[in-house]
């Protein structure tokens, strides 16, 4: 399972982490990076979103469906 971590880094800033947890332990980060700003904060977050949606199967085929 895959979570978006925030936390405050020691110069004040807030960072962004993607973290992966198996059997209730952390057992990988992705740092995504840190941010001093509320623009900058949501760009990260929708980055970290992408990294665990890249890597989430697809729930249909819609290959299958497109006629081409």
């Amino acid at each position: 399972m895959a979570y978006i971590r925030q936390f405050k880094t020691g110069s004040g800033k807030t960072g962004v982490q993607v973290c992966y947890k198996e059997h209730g332990k952390v057992v990988k980060t992705v740092h995504v990076g840190s941010a001093q700003t509320a623009e900058k904060l949501t760009e990260l977050l929708r980055e970290a979103q992408g990294i665990i949606d890249s890597e989430k199967p697809a729930l249909f085929d819609l290959d299958k469906y497109n006629k081409k």
